[in-house]
């Protein structure tokens, strides 16, 4: 008989993970190894360890290099994951980057940047991604990784909260169009977590302060709290759950 906690298992599915080299990436592409699935590490930056652990835990993994801010560099991306593994059937959208100054002086070069990784790759690894699953008639699993400023203003970066506020859009837009096919598209939105891009923001510790306390949970989060919410939006537990953003942030929006 089937169980529950089966359902959760990614057992003989390929999972592409962008970012996957460090942090929250790499923190969600070892949960679904653990869960069972094979990986394919995806990040301008070695994954060499994170394919080393995924391996250890007794999965087939293999690092592929890529700047997705370079559209012409995508459609090879899900090729060569395809080509190593066969098949893919989770993507889970994790690049990202940020930059920050004011408004009134923020650069056409940062906001193209960050538009680029943030928002751009994921719609066009997405459709990538989409075209291989429905050829090959496999059901599939979209995750995109949102943010508190896809439901906030946020102050000093405003293409970041640009692109976090249209992943949020575009998640719905590819939930709406892709279940009738078999595939779930829906996102996570992390809180306030401790990673390269809140150094900043750890570093001063009259914002940290403030941040902190405005966390029912009184922590900064880490890639861990990531971990169940990922596999179960990647797994059959979650066949009828589409276009969704799940926050995982210590409560920060209840506040």
């Amino acid at each position: 008989m089937t169980t529950i906690l089966d359902r959760f298992r990614l057992d003989g599915k390929v999972a592409l993970v962008t970012g996957a080299a460090r942090g929250l990436g790499q923190g969600m592409a070892l949960a679904l190894a653990e869960a069972g699935a094979d990986l394919a590490a995806v990040d301008i930056l070695p994954a060499d360890e994170t394919v080393q652990q995924a391996r250890a835990l007794g999965r087939q993994a293999a690092a592929f290099a890529a700047n997705l801010g370079d559209r012409a560099a995508i459609p090879g991306v899900v090729a060569a994951a395809k080509a190593r593994f066969g098949h893919v059937d989770i993507l889970v959208n994790c690049a990202g980057i940020i930059r920050r100054a004011g408004f009134a002086e923020f650069s056409e070069k940062d906001w193209d940047d960050v538009m680029a990784i943030n928002i751009d790759a994921v719609f066009f690894l997405s459709q990538c991604f989409v075209r291989e699953v429905v050829a090959a008639g496999r059901p599939g699993k979209i995750i995109n990784i949102a943010s508190m400023l896809s439901f906030q203003g946020g102050i000093r970066v405003p293409s970041y909260t640009a692109s976090k506020s249209a992943v949020q859009g575009l998640t719905r837009l590819l939930a709406n169009e892709l279940a009738g096919k078999g595939i779930n598209a829906n996102a996570i939105a992390p809180g306030y977590m401790a990673t390269d891009n809140t150094a900043p923001l750890r570093a001063d510790a009259a914002r940290s302060q403030a941040i902190l306390d405005r966390i029912p949970a009184g922590r900064w989060g880490t890639p861990d709290d990531l971990k169940g919410a990922v596999v179960f939006l990647a797994s059959a537990a979650s066949d009828y759950v589409n276009g969704y953003t799940l926050a995982v942030d210590g409560g920060w929006l209840a506040r």
